[in-house]
């Protein structure tokens, strides 16, 4: 597989979130989102067998705990990671995949926590979604949904509640987005779109889900990689 960074920090995201986790961070993405802040992961990378990726796994989490495969879009290398995550569960890993829901999700092991990100119209890409994605979500699976604005609100709103997701098994989020390049301070004015306003348009509208802080950006500077 071709891998960006493998490294051991704190899972900043998810119902996960302020974990220890480590992390396997594949190259490579066939979207552009605006606010994305992986751009790095867009191209490069090393060829790197899974033998040599579970040991250095193991090395970084000797005592099993939480692995997440992320990217880029982790499933546009489905061939070989399929096998891989079936490999991490068989050493009694538990394991996260951070996926745009763009690329079929039917063959990932049921075991795994999917972290689903729907895309909403200020990203540039909320028409890329697979539907038949949501047929495959389980009650330890999650939908995201990355906010800039207040039409980005609506759309995730409107979503959820045009496919009933308020009352299927999987996870809601709603997370503000950063701003693309942000340095310096680690607060809300980093934010696209203020946290405090999206609490209050949930509350408005009684909405079932629950609202995502990016807690490694507010824990080190955001614009720090490997963490």
């Amino acid at each position: 597989m071709h891998i960006i960074e493998i490294y051991r920090s704190l899972q900043g995201e998810s119902s996960f979130a302020g974990l220890p986790c480590t992390f396997v961070r594949l190259a490579g993405c066939n979207l552009r989102c605006a606010w994305c802040d992986s751009e790095y992961t867009f191209a490069g990378g090393h060829k790197i067998c899974s033998a040599e990726i579970l040991a250095e796994v193991q090395r970084l989490s000797p005592k099993g705990g939480l692995v997440e495969i992320t990217g880029g879009e982790p499933m546009l290398q489905e061939r070989e990671l399929i096998p891989f995550m079936q490999q991490l569960l068989a050493c009694g890993y538990e394991l996260l995949l951070e996926t745009s829901g763009e690329r079929p999700l039917e063959f990932v092991p049921r075991e795994v926590h999917k972290i689903v990100d729907v895309k909403c119209p200020g990203s540039g890409e909320h028409l890329r979604f697979r539907l038949e994605n949501l047929a495959t979500l389980t009650p330890r699976d999650e939908l995201k949904f990355v906010l800039a604005s207040r039409e980005d609100y609506e759309y995730a709103r409107d979503f959820i509640r045009c496919h009933g997701l308020e009352s299927k098994s999987a996870r809601l989020i709603l997370s503000p987005a950063f701003r693309k390049g942000a340095t310096g301070s680690r607060s809300t004015e980093n934010c696209l779109l203020d946290p405090r306003d999206l609490a209050e348009w949930m509350l408005a509208d009684n909405l079932n889900a629950r609202l995502g802080i990016q807690i490694h950006k507010y824990i080190w500077e955001p614009q720090l990689k490997g963490v």
